[in-house]
């Protein structure tokens, strides 16, 4: 099974963030080899703008996400545009992904999406999850705050914890919430038995994952809670929406409870 795990791991880095890599790093090499053959720049950033779409294309149609899709297409203009902006160096067009790679390391890109929990998202699910006084409530990738903010909307008398992969996230998080306790970690290392609630704003790719991880360490009684994704191995013990066509996901342990549903 570690075996498999580890596969399954290896594939998904293959397939992002080092597919986008791949692409920007290709399309760089064909722009500065059309112009060393003597072709005009604004040809040549052309064609190969052409050829990063044509590459983005035949990645959507093998079922990459619209947001990759464009960050596929869109990498190799806007690096361009961002060089004749300014007088600089070749290489300091890498200083900007090196930044992102240390705020957002890929192994976040792998789990969560970059966009934050709205404040008000979370704001019906007590209507289902009744929690007692000080419950633990375990933000499971955190980012900068967003998803603990939105928690202590709903839920004002409780404990908050976050965990973030990202140190300079979690530095962020401790900023924005000096109420919660923020620590620098790994989800999926982390022990999910003590906590009352987990919420999880993941990928729909990893959330098998966080399936496996619930069921074998959260107590009984405890609440999973998914933001837009659902867990498809789980019966849902209610349904509620953050917004339209923005669904959140409840699942109580041992996840066997009747499906209610609420709009």
């Amino acid at each position: 099974m570690q075996i498999i795990g580890k596969k399954n791991q290896l594939s998904n880095l293959i397939r992002w963030p080092l597919s986008a890599l791949a692409v920007w790093g290709a399309a760089w090499f064909l722009y500065l080899y059309l112009v060393d053959q003597g072709i005009n720049p604004s040809v040549a950033m052309i064609m190969t703008t052409f050829a990063s779409f044509l590459a983005a294309m035949m990645a959507w149609m093998r079922g990459v996400s619209q947001a990759r899709t464009a960050a596929l297409s869109m990498g190799f203009p806007v690096s361009l545009w961002l060089l004749g902006t300014a007088s600089v160096p070749a290489w300091v067009w890498l200083l900007p992904l090196a930044a992102v790679v240390w705020i957002y390391p890929m192994h976040a890109w792998r789990d969560a999406p970059v966009f934050p929990t709205p404040l008000k998202a979370l704001r019906d699910i007590p209507r289902f999850a009744i929690l007692p006084a000080q419950a633990k409530i375990l933000d499971a990738g955190c980012g900068a705050g967003d998803g603990l903010k939105a928690l202590r909307e709903a839920y004002v008398n409780a404990q908050w914890i976050g965990i973030e992969f990202s140190r300079p996230l979690s530095w962020v998080a401790k900023l924005r919430c000096p109420w919660a306790e923020v620590r620098c970690g790994d989800i999926w290392e982390d022990h999910w038995g003590a906590y009352d609630m987990v919420y999880l704003f993941q990928r729909p790719e990893t959330m098998p994952r966080a399936v496996e991880k619930a069921k074998a360490e959260m107590k009984p009684g405890a609440w999973l809670v998914s933001l837009e994704f659902e867990a498809a191995e789980l019966k849902p013990s209610a349904k509620t929406d953050a917004s339209p066509n923005r669904p959140v996901w409840l699942y109580q342990a041992p996840f066997t409870g009747q499906s209610r549903e609420t709009r």
